[in-house]
Order: structure tokens, then C-alpha cells, then sequence
């Protein structure tokens, strides 16, 4: 589970963080300019980008407020630096609280060895909540 991999038995049903966690979200290297990055992400319809080296290992964050910066900056000095990411196998419920409770809009969701599986926006885990009612 911690890996992100398919599971199975009787709490498989149950949608958690990683099956939630979109895959389609922009990624970037430290060495990037943010204008650079700030378009790939924009025509993509993102409004965040997670930074990653090259094995998919998440090392920053860059949110609305990082992706308005100066876009000459290097993506190194613009992004939030080690965010804290959540496992795949952490439950709807668990992942609402705690992005309600720290008023995170997303959250990367990356495997036990820190490489990214996705990000996981707030909006989607309360949707998903609302239909399991």
C-alpha cells in the first residue's frame, strides 16, 4: 500500500489517497525558470506544479502564490522546499481532516521512498466524500 500499487481484500472498496491523487500534474526540475514553468502549468489548467528530481523524487512545492513570482526566478528559489506528502494508502477521510486542519488546497501524495504518485486536491477528497454518504 505504502507504494501505491493495487490492493486487495475486504478495505480495497474504499477509495484512498492514491487512487485520488492526480497523475496529470506538472512537474519541474530545481534548475527551471519559473516563467517556464508557470506556462506549462497554466495551459495545463493548474494553478501548482511539484518539484521533482530525475526518479520522480518530490523535493518542493510550488502553489498559486510561488507560481505568481518573478519568472526569471530559478524554480529552486521560488518553491516551498520539502513539503510534507502524504502515503497513498492514507484514507479519504484521515486526508480531509488533516488538509482542512493545515488549510491545504493539495497535497503531493508520494510513495514510502518519497517518489511522486500525485496531488491530491482538497476539492476532489470532498466530492468523493459527499457520494460515499
Amino acid at each position: 500500500m505504502a507504494a501505491g500499487l493495487p490492493t486487495e481484500g475486504t478495505n480495497a472498496q474504499h477509495p484512498r489517497a492514491g487512487d485520488l491523487a492526480r497523475k496529470d500534474v506538472p512537474t519541474c526540475g530545481l534548475a527551471e525558470k519559473l516563467g517556464d514553468v508557470q506556462a506549462r502549468a497554466s495551459a495545463q489548467g493548474w494553478d501548482a506544479a511539484v518539484v521533482v528530481n530525475e526518479e520522480r523524487v518530490v523535493f518542493g512545492l510550488l502553489r498559486s502564490k510561488e507560481l505568481a513570482g518573478d519568472p526569471e526566478q530559478l524554480i529552486e528559489k521560488a518553491m516551498r522546499p520539502g513539503p510534507s506528502t502524504y502515503r497513498p494508502y492514507v484514507s479519504l477521510h484521515e486526508m480531509l481532516h488533516a488538509m482542512v486542519d493545515h488549510k491545504l488546497v493539495n497535497a503531493p501524495i508520494t510513495t514510502s521512498d518519497g517518489r511522486l504518485v500525485g496531488l491530491l486536491l482538497q476539492k476532489d477528497v470532498a466530492a468523493a466524500m459527499e457520494k460515499e454518504k
